[in-house]
């Protein structure tokens, strides 16, 4: 690929992730609920994973059995999953405003058995990479090349489930298994440094036998490069994760007030107007 090739990409790319921002809060907004700021802080890693071709999937067949699979560990950042999918083609873009509704599939976390795509029905904190070893061990057991890849939140890895998950990993060798923590340094109750530090990640993960790696992960080209790496570590037997360092809220915490972490907030109409003006214009 020449480099003007691969710019126009990452351009291409930056497009989609400021359809998929605007509707984070176009749908958080209009449902007067949800977790636009811990949507926002992965937007970057999850645009690079499904449509720089990293993530196999077909909208059309879900369910077919040799896709690769994404897990939302951190479940309540359900707007971003939605907002991807919507992009993707599995469903109307239009549907993103009925999130948390009455009757609507976009339930405030996601739910396999109401919307086809979601791989996992999460929220509970904390069992996400669980479910993606298990998955990871059933398409080896099928013998599928497929990858599976788990976005945590950095306040859930200090649940313990998570640690039986990464020994059971490295166990079983499942290097088809791809960790992504979204490390925005926030939880619902305030800074992760301050409820339970376990910083830094990446020490942790490898004295458990897997191969890290530590990105700024507010940028795309960081996210592209970290994903191509992982996906080609595929034959090593050992499992892979990225600490992706975020910003809560990037690219809009400067237009939130003084709260760093607006956790479970949405936006107010006001807000949200200005946020939307800006993500027109923003080249973050």
């Amino acid at each position: 690929m020449s480099a003007s090739t691969a710019k126009a990409n990452v351009e291409q790319l930056r497009e989609k992730l400021r359809t998929i921002r605007k509707g984070i809060i176009t749908s958080t907004t209009a449902a007067g609920s949800g977790h636009p700021t811990s949507s926002l802080s992965a937007a970057e890693m999850t645009t690079a994973l499904f449509f720089a071709g990293f993530l196999r999937f077909d909208p059309k067949n879900p369910s077919w059995p040799q896709r690769d699979r994404f897990i939302l560990s951190k479940g309540h950042a359900a707007p971003l999953l939605y907002a991807v999918m919507a992009e993707a083609g599995y469903f109307p873009a239009s549907e993103l405003n009925t999130l948390r509704k009455l009757g609507s599939p976009l339930e405030g976390h996601p739910n396999l058995r109401r919307l086809p795509g979601i791989e996992a029905s999460t929220g509970s904190l904390g069992q996400g990479l669980s479910l993606g070893v298990g998955h990871a061990l059933a398409v080896k057991l099928d013998r599928f090349d497929s990858n599976v890849f788990v976005l945590l939140g950095d306040g859930e890895v200090g649940e313990g489930q998570v640690w039986e998950a990464v020994m059971s990993a490295a166990k079983y060798k499942l290097d088809n298994l791809i960790a992504i923590v979204d490390q925005n340094g926030y939880q619902q109750t305030g800074a992760t440094k301050e409820v339970l530090d376990l910083t830094p990640l990446a020490p942790k993960f490898e004295a458990f036998g897997w191969v890290s790696q530590e990105i700024e992960g507010n940028s795309l080209e960081n996210c592209i490069a970290a994903l191509q790496k992982a996906v080609q570590a595929k034959g090593s037997g050992k499992p892979q994760v990225i600490i992706s360092k975020t910003v809560k809220g990037y690219p809009i915490s400067h237009l939130l007030g003084n709260d760093p972490n607006h956790h479970g907030k949405p936006l107010t109409a006001e807000q949200a107007t200005k946020v939307l003006e800006f993500l027109e214009t923003t080249t973050a």
